[in-house]
């Protein structure tokens, strides 16, 4: 970062807690000084800034508010980055900012945002956050007594405050409106430029308080290409199991952003280091094993094609990518049942149901995806049938294309044939009629499709497919 003056660091006496303290109980009363950092001593632009999120700023300013951009903005704007989202903070409290703007809604329980929206793009405003005494903490805040979790959190506070109730030093830098200087608590500066990952507080402490920030320091040091820092790193391990504890549809979130945002590989690949993939997919880590082989790089195929397409600005959806986290125990468990004598497509129908069921209670995926998901995996050993009617239904179906994606990956890591893989995309490139006639069937009638008797019966289990495509 050319002409970035490095930031220096601040430090309290951190002290390791019990579960159910408070991070107030180790911070001190006074507060250091930020370091400023002017204008001509730092890279960061108006013109490099939302005009939505400058009008915001600026209304806030003259309002008679303090107002600074925050968080990852600011990080990614010194990184040379064009952040995704701008998020502003501020004295004013939520009634405030709705006050001052009519396109503006409060939202949040545990703590209370207003939301401004300009089209399409929304700025988020928060109040900052307080430290609070211990008579305000046992009023506005919950803690688990039992792990340590931060349950319920609506103290508002001081700039000095709010610094300290964020994650990651890099994420706790504030761009001042008022003379366009950053304020730098933390040593933020200094961790962007050393590429390090650095937790603001006590390691345990703090990923006890929520252990979700376990997950964001795998996506952080993933998206960013910073290491974690030695603390983090040694403590992450003994702490991963508190995972099992985050409700499922927060955990679902995490997964989109771990996985849908353009570093779903590298993502996967701190999760495994730190012991924290197994708390999100436990049985795919079980199918897994220790080692790196064929069923790893099944994965990572996966997971490098899903950022191709990020990149690429190509639809994704999680639908897919859950799908194959969960294939190689599907086809184990659906194997195992096939050896006690059900059927093949049973055996399959079943496990994939099963599977399914049992993730969607660790991660809570919506059903528009999970069922689709669930059917992809069904569609498998649909892809054996080479001919007749049968087989081209399938391929007219509108979860083929999906199917067909999973089938390409499973070839490529050895588990399905290969040629069985080629003459499916063959049959793709011909016209109507070729490939009528590879299916062995014979010319279409006026209509295309044979009718249905009156009491005819449609088809069910992986039979039963609808909705739209899913990209892979």
């Amino acid at each position: 970062m050319p002409g970035l003056r490095a930031g220096c660091y601040y430090r309290y006496a951190w002290q390791s807690h019990k579960p159910g303290f408070l991070l107030t109980d180790s911070i001190q009363a006074d507060h250091p000084a930020p370091q400023i950092i002017p204008r001509s001593e730092h890279n960061i632009s108006r013109a490099d800034i939302s005009r939505h999120a400058l009008k915001v700023l600026y209304r806030l300013k003259d309002a008679g508010y303090q107002a600074f951009l925050v968080g990852g903005s600011v990080r990614d704007l010194l990184l040379g980055r064009h952040p995704k989202d701008f998020d502003v903070a501020t004295d004013a409290h939520p009634e405030d900012v709705r006050a001052l703007f009519g396109n503006s809604r409060l939202i949040g329980r545990r703590f209370r945002l207003a939301h401004v929206r300009f089209g399409s793009e929304i700025i988020e405003v928060a109040t900052f956050r307080g430290l609070g005494t211990e008579e305000v903490a046992s009023e506005h805040r919950e803690v688990s007594a039992e792990t340590g979790r931060l349950i319920r959190d609506n103290v508002y506070g001081s700039i000095e405050e709010d610094v300290w109730r964020r994650d990651f030093t890099a994420n706790a830098l504030y761009y001042n409106i008022a003379d366009f200087s950053i304020w730098d608590f933390t040593g933020g500066v200094a961790d962007i430029q050393a590429r390090r990952l650095r937790i603001i507080g006590d390691p345990e402490t703090r990923f006890r308080e929520d252990p979700v920030r376990m997950l964001r320091a795998a996506r952080f040091a993933a998206k960013l290409g910073f290491e974690l820092d030695p603390a983090s790193a040694r403590i992450i391990p003994q702490l991963a199991s508190l995972i099992d504890g985050v409700p499922p549809a927060r955990l679902f979130d995490e997964f989109m952003k771990l996985f849908q945002s353009g570093h779903a590989l590298q993502s996967y690949r701190q999760l495994r280091q730190y012991g924290l993939f197994e708390h999100l997919f436990p049985t795919t880590a079980a199918w897994l094993g220790p080692g790196t082989d064929a069923r790893g790089r099944f994965l990572e195929a996966a997971l490098a094609s899903t950022d191709a397409r990020v990149a690429a600005d190509r639809p994704v959806t999680p639908m897919f990518l859950l799908g194959v986290f969960l294939w190689g125990p599907v086809a184990d468990r659906a194997a195992a049942q096939a050896a006690q004598g059900m059927s093949d497509f049973q055996a399959l129908a079943v496990a994939a149901a099963d599977l399914t069921r049992e993730q969607t209670e660790r991660i809570a995926v919506p059903r528009r995806f999970s069922i689709p998901m669930r059917e992809m995996l069904q569609l498998q050993i649909r892809f054996d049938k080479t001919r007749g009617a049968r087989a081209l239904a399938f391929l007219e179906s509108k979860r083929f294309r999906a199917a067909y994606d999973l089938l390409l990956l499973r070839a490529a890591a050895g588990n399905a044939d290969a040629g069985l893989a080629q003459w499916w995309t063959t049959l793709q490139g011909l016209s109507p009629e070729e490939q009528r006639r590879e299916l062995g069937l014979g010319r279409a009638g006026p209509a295309g499709r044979r009718r249905r008797g009156r009491g005819g019966r449609r088809g069910h289990g992986a039979d039963s497919v609808e909705g739209d495509r899913q990209p892979a």
